[in-house]
């Protein structure tokens, strides 16, 4: 049932964008009343869940919906429009952040951590420029989100507000602000210059009448320019990006930045240069072979990493390489499963995020190294661990082995087999550096570490308070669902090709 049939399919954008603001701003009037606060930031995380579900019935309907703002110069305005990847990806920015909230109030409150009310605004500030970007209706109106984006999580980076916490914000701010100045405007200005509009449309702006060489440099400029996708050699801001705290790690690996990248690369893919005239590009190829080059290399860096969060970073780094690989295949396979995977990845790289927050609130460990027989004291966590790392890996019955497969598929099409090759060394790597964990965590015994004695002797079994453990079980339950029932994400990436779901 559509809890907003009353008002006109243009409202429904401005409120998606204008709720999670206003949600910021309350935060703010509550913060002397945490109990008050964290009702706020829960309540208007449920509403704008609704919002974009009365969206997406509209969506398959078939109902257009547009918005213009604001015209800034002659054919250049802030604008926005529905499209089904926009869709798919505010379903899952707008459902993880109910979980996330949920999360975050308790691991907030579990670390005792310092500017809570702060963190709550800037999150939500940062899901109403995530909303921003889903519907964007052409590159101005991306851009400009984009760098909201990136400018209200820099104080949620920097939450700890210690020297590492500031450097990490400095790297992150640094490479993130530089690559879309440099690059990613640039390719904006080109684009411009070379079709008057910078309107999103079905099949693209570009054709066979522009010349290929310049088309390749402003894909290029395109790819190394939208930052937030971690393609290698940009991807060092979010490794140092991990001394945030850990809700913080799940907004930017699952709920909001790092899909706001790729998002944005398989947006301008589809909708700017079209799959039929980006085959025809010879610098795809290029962009394909450094998004297999970032699969590989990020995957072997994170087999050497004990820390844990660090080894999730630097999976992300790969995973988000899969949809960039997926899109510069410039097939159907190839687009759907990297859409697909902006889905499948968010859910269970978020909990593996979730569980790395609840073993440090729990067990007080962080490092790869002491999970030895963390599996008898946490199972269910553990068991919500190893539904996210089948996930990475790609294996049934979690999310990510179908995204996989139709990457696969897609490689397969074209006979890519840069892209087979690096497909099948990434998923082994996954399996090389989850699988030990998860053999560690139930048949080797617990060991003390040095940070459990700063704590005190950890209890010989317990899970983490109901408000952590709670959120990554949904999240794990969530992967295994979408397996079964992945229509709904497919149904999507099939309408972002026009092809009948």
């Amino acid at each position: 049932m559509n809890l907003w049939q009353g008002l006109e399919p243009s409202q429904l954008i401005t409120l998606s964008i204008l709720v999670p603001f206003i949600g910021a701003l309350l935060v703010l009037a509550t913060g002397k009343a945490p109990n008050v606060r964290e009702g706020v930031t829960l309540t208007t995380a449920v509403i704008l869940f609704s919002l974009i579900l009365a969206i997406y019935d509209y969506t398959l309907d078939g109902v257009a919906i547009s918005l213009q703002v604001i015209e800034l110069f002659p054919g250049l305005s802030i604008a926005f429009d529905v499209e089904p990847l926009g869709v798919l990806f505010a379903l899952v920015a707008s459902a993880l952040w109910i979980v996330t909230s949920v999360y975050a109030m308790g691991y907030m409150r579990g670390n005792n951590e310092g500017n809570q009310t702060r963190f709550f605004f800037c999150f939500a500030l940062a899901i109403s420029s995530v909303m921003a970007i889903c519907f964007s209706a052409n590159l101005l109106t991306l851009f400009i989100f984009y760098e909201v984006l990136t400018l209200s999580t820099y104080p949620l980076v920097t939450h700890a507000g210690n020297d590492a916490a500031k450097q990490g914000g400095r790297t992150y701010l640094g490479i993130l602000l530089t690559t879309s100045i440099c690059f990613l405007l640039f390719a904006i200005l080109g684009t411009y210059s070379l079709t008057g509009t910078l309107d999103f449309q079905a099949g693209g702006i570009f054709d066979e009448s522009h010349n290929k060489a310049v088309l390749g440099l402003l894909l290029v400029l395109f790819a190394f320019g939208i930052g937030k996708a971690a393609l290698m050699p940009f991807h060092r801001w979010l490794p140092a990006a991990m001394v945030a705290p850990t809700p913080v790690s799940a907004l930017l690996h699952a709920v909001a930045v790092v899909k706001a990248g790729v998002f944005s690369i398989l947006k301008v893919v589809v909708y700017i240069f079209g799959l039929d005239e980006l085959a025809d590009i010879p610098a795809t190829d290029f962009v394909l072979y450094m998004a297999a080059a970032t699969m590989v290399i990020a995957s072997i860096i994170a087999l050497a990493k004990d820390n844990l969060k660090a080894r999730l970073a630097y999976s992300t780094i790969a995973q988000l390489s899969y949809i960039i690989l997926g899109a510069m295949l410039a097939t159907t396979a190839g687009a759907i499963g990297g859409a697909m995977h902006i889905a499948t990845h968010a859910f269970g790289k978020i909990t593996l995020f979730f569980v790395a927050g609840a073993i440090y609130t729990t067990a007080h460990k962080k490092l790869v190294s002491e999970l030895d027989g963390i599996g008898k004291r946490m199972p269910l966590t553990m068991a919500a661990f190893t539904i996210g790392a089948l996930s990475m890996i790609g294996l049934p019955p979690a999310a990510g082995f179908i995204s996989k497969w139709y990457l696969l598929l897609g490689a397969l099409d074209t006979a890519q087999w840069v892209a087979v090759i690096a497909l099948i060394l990434s998923t082994l790597l996954n399996a090389a550096y989850f699988v030990p964990i998860i053999y560690a965590a139930y048949f080797k015994p617990e060991k003390a570490t040095s940070l459990d004695h700063a704590h005190g002797e950890p209890e010989p079994h317990g899970e983490a308070a109901l408000p952590i453990l709670i959120p990554l079980l949904v999240t794990a339950a969530m992967t295994v669902f979408i397996f079964f029932n992945h229509e709904l994400p497919l149904a999507l990436a099939k309408l972002m090709l026009e092809v009948a779901p």
